[in-house]
């Protein structure tokens, strides 16, 4: 039944759609790289995933990158890159969960630039599994993360961004900021409260006249990172997601928006329709995610033992803008083909 209902979704979607996703250049064009140039912007969650990626990007057009995350001794190997290419680079060990470490971030940040012109609030965890078989502390981690951090996150930037007058407050949600997705439940839960934190946001600077503040929610589909090696996992099976994005494509979204920023952008065609999707047939949108996530998560994926991931303390694995699961996936799905279906999970 999922393949009909997908192909229904998708052609009803991109019946509305007037572009495919997101058309974002993987190079600047000479002028919108003279606007990065100079700029400071603060990145959470650097050390990895879409995060890593925007601040060698950007550090590439001579940006000043203040690198958060938790794994210091990554974000080093991060400068130094960002140092090779021309850009200048801060390190700031930072738990975003904790409002003492952003602020510490925040001065550091206005200590050695003197400004902030765009923050990005990137960091981000997750669990997967049926949601009561996930710890409470998992979820309670995942908000603490997601939701909370992002309000420290948006809170220090917008006190600032009003003091001077400008600046552009990024954040990162994901398609699950608008369907919700089985076995995601508190990593969903997290994304629509970003989307609303921001819509929110944005009422408020334009009630007040703020033309020159911006706040951007970025909405991806799954993307081939870290975040699929760092999150907890309480499903039985491997982390999976079918037709993963490459990261760069995120990347180059959260980029461009930096520098022409709208209100909030999904990325990629997928993204898209999904967002069409849910706008025309939430309740078919919503039927199709659930069989997917079903069918490739559950019914689908190889025995993994159960883990917490990164969530508690930060691991050493996953330090690159890719994470490899799509070679991963392809590999599993090929060793699944000829063999003895996948055993069911045994019920509580």
């Amino acid at each position: 039944m999922t393949r009909p209902l997908v192909r229904a979704i998708v052609a009803t979607s991109l019946g509305g759609l007037g572009l495919a996703g997101c058309a974002t250049p993987s190079v600047l064009p000479p002028r919108d790289a003279q606007l990065v140039a100079g700029k400071t912007y603060v990145i959470t969650g650097a050390s990895s995933g879409f995060g890593r990626g925007v601040a060698l990007a950007v550090g590439r057009y001579r940006a000043n990158v203040v690198l958060a995350a938790r794994r210091g001794e990554v974000l080093e190997q991060v400068a130094s890159e960002i140092r090779a290419v021309g850009g200048t680079a801060l390190v700031v060990v930072t738990d975003v969960s904790r409002s003492e470490d952003i602020d510490r971030l925040k001065r550091a940040a206005l200590g050695k630039y003197g400004r902030i012109d765009i923050w990005i609030n990137n960091a981000a965890v997750g669990t997967i599994g049926r949601f009561d078989t996930v710890p409470l502390a998992d979820h309670a981690r995942v908000i603490d993360v997601n939701v909370k951090g992002v309000i420290f996150g948006s809170h220090a930037a917008l006190t600032q961004f009003r003091a001077q007058g400008y600046g552009t407050l990024i954040n990162i949600g994901s398609v699950e900021s608008k369907v919700p997705l089985a076995y995601h439940s508190s990593y969903t839960a997290s994304k629509h409260a970003v989307l609303g934190l921001s819509e929110a946001l944005s009422q408020e600077l334009r009630l007040d006249g703020q033309k020159h503040i911006k706040v951007v929610t970025v909405m991806p589909w799954a993307a081939d990172t870290a975040f699929w090696q760092h999150a907890a996992n309480y499903s039985g099976r491997t982390p999976r997601m079918p037709w993963m994005d490459k990261p760069d494509k995120v990347v180059d979204a959260i980029t461009w928006m930096s520098i022409h920023p709208r209100k909030r952008i999904s990325v990629g065609w997928k993204a898209e329709a999904v967002a069409v999707g849910d706008h025309i047939l939430p309740g078919l949108t919503e039927h199709v995610a659930a069989d997917i996530a079903h069918g490739f998560q559950i019914d689908r994926g190889p025995v993994a033992p159960n883990t917490s991931g990164s969530l508690h303390q930060p691991i050493t694995k996953g330090t690159g803008v890719e994470g490899g699961n799509r070679e991963r996936i392809r590999q599993e799905e090929r060793a699944l083909k000829g063999k003895a279906p996948v055993p069911p999970l045994q019920s509580d």
